[in-house]
C-alpha cells in the first residue's frame, strides 16, 4: 500500500506525545514490511523540512499553530501528484477535513476527541473553535472508516452520529521488553508517581489533594512532566504544606521514566477522559499498580481490583483511600503489580500493526486500493 499519513506532529517534535508514539510504532512497522508511508505534519523552529524516520518519509509544514491552515495547500503542491491508496488522518487535535482534499480514500484514526474537556484547558474562543470543529465530523467524514484505540472512543463516535459498523477498535501496544519489573528497585517508603503532561485538563491537582490526606508523613509523591499547569500545581503543594514530600521532576528521559515506574508503589492518573491510557500499561508492565479515575479510555487500561483501582473521577476521598490501602498493605503492591504485568503483556505494537494492516486492506479492497 502507498499511504499518506496526516498528523500534527512526528515523534521528533519537541511537543510529541502519545499520539505520535502510536503512529510511529504502528506505521513504522508497516513501512518495514514494505508499504510506502509518507507523513505530512507540522514542524518547529530549526527543524529539517523533510526527514526519514522509522522508514517513513516525513514532510514538515509550518508549526503546530499554522499547520491546519497550511496542510491542504502543502498536500496539493507537494504530494497530490503522487498516487496514494489512502490518506490516513490521525484526528487527535482539530480535524483537518481530509475527505475534502480530493478523491483519495480516507481512513480516520482517532485516539480520542476533546468534546467538552477542551473548555478546561484553553481559552473560551479557542475551546469553542475546537468544539465546533469536532461537531462537523459526522458530516464531513460521512462514510469514512475509522480506527480507534478504545471502546470508549468508539462509543463517543457513535454518540456523535458515526455508525458503529464504521469503527474498528485496535488497542495500543507497549514494548514489554523495555518496560519491565526489576527486583529490588521499589522505594523503601511509599511512593506515588504521576507521569505525563502538566496541563489543567489532566487534573493532577486531584492527585496532590488526595496525597495530602494520607496520614503517613513518610509517603512521597513524584511528578514527572512539563506543562503550563506546573506553577499552579506548585502553589497547591505549598498551600497544602506538603514541603519536601512532593517533588517536581520536570521532563525526564525514557530511562528515568522506567526507573520511576519501577520505584513507585503506584502510578496515579486522574484525567477526565483519555483515548486509552498507555502510561497505565507502561506502569503495569513495570509491575506497578495504577490508581486512576474511572474515566472513558482509562477504565480500559486498568482492571479495578486486579491491576490497580478505579475511583469516580473527582472523588478525592476515594482516590486517597485507594492510596492509603496500598500504603497499609505493601504486599498488595506486589500482587497487583504481578497481575498488571500479565495484563500488559497482552498488548504489543506488532499485534496493533498487524491489525491495522488488515483493517486498511479490508476497507480499501472495495475501492480497488
Amino acid at each position: 500500500m502507498r499511504l499518506l499519513l496526516v498528523n500534527w506532529q512526528d515523534r521528533e517534535n519537541p511537543q510529541a506525545g502519545g499520539a505520535e508514539i502510536h503512529l510511529h510504532e504502528i506505521f513504522g512497522r508497516l513501512a518495514a514490511r514494505g508499504h510506502d508511508v509518507t507523513l505530512l505534519c507540522s514542524g518547529w523552529a530549526g527543524c529539517a523540512p523533510e526527514a526519514t524516520l522509522d522508514g517513513m518519509r516525513i514532510v514538515r509544514v509550518g508549526t503546530r499553530y499554522t499547520f491546519p491552515f497550511l496542510a491542504r495547500r502543502a498536500y496539493r503542491q507537494r504530494l497530490a501528484s503522487q498516487t496514494f491508496d489512502a490518506i490516513v488522518e490521525d484526528i487527535n487535535k482539530v480535524p483537518l477535513y481530509t475527505p475534502r482534499w480530493g478523491n483519495t480514500p480516507v481512513v480516520g484514526v482517532v485516539p480520542h476527541l476533546f468534546g467538552g474537556t477542551v473548555f478546561q484547558e484553553v481559552s473560551l474562543p479557542m475551546a469553542a473553535l475546537v468544539w465546533l470543529a469536532e461537531r462537523a465530523i459526522p458530516t464531513v467524514y460521512r462514510g469514512v472508516p475509522f480506527q480507534v484505540i478504545s471502546e470508549s472512543t468508539a462509543d463517543d463516535l457513535v454518540r456523535r452520529g458515526i455508525p458503529r459498523q464504521q469503527t474498528t477498535v485496535i488497542y495500543c501496544g507497549i514494548d514489554a521488553t523495555h518496560y519491565t519489573p526489576s527486583a529490588g528497585t521499589r522505594s523503601d517508603v511509599p511512593l506515588f508517581a504521576y507521569v505525563g503532561r502538566l496541563k489543567r485538563y489532566k487534573r493532577v491537582d486531584l492527585i496532590i489533594q488526595a496525597f495530602a490526606r494520607l496520614g503517613d508523613p513518610s509517603t512521597r509523591l513524584e511528578i514527572a512532566g512539563a506543562g503550563d499547569a506546573r506553577p499552579a500545581l506548585e502553589r497547591l503543594v505549598q498551600a497544602l504544606d506538603l514541603g519536601e514530600r512532593v517533588r517536581f521532576l520536570g521532563r525526564i528521559s525514557e530511562t528515568e521514566k522506567v526507573a520511576l515506574m519501577r520505584r513507585a508503589w503506584a502510578l496515579a492518573f486522574t484525567s477526565p477522559k483519555e483515548g486509552w491510557g498507555i502510561t497505565n500499561l507502561e506502569a503495569a508492565a513495570c509491575g506497578t499498580p495504577v490508581v486512576a479515575s474511572n474515566s472513558p479510555g482509562i477504565r480500559e487500561s486498568v482492571r479495578d481490583g486486579e491491576t490497580g483501582y478505579l475511583v469516580p473521577h473527582g472523588d478525592i476521598g476515594a482516590l486517597s483511600a485507594s492510596m492509603a490501602r496500598l500504603v497499609a498493605t505493601p504486599a498488595l503492591v506486589g500482587a497487583l503489580g504481578e497481575a498488571g504485568r500479565r495484563f500488559a503483556e497482552q498488548f504489543t505494537w506488532e499485534r496493533s500493526s498487524r491489525e491495522t494492516e488488515a483493517h486498511l486492506v479490508r476497507v480499501l479492497q472495495p475501492s480497488g486500493g
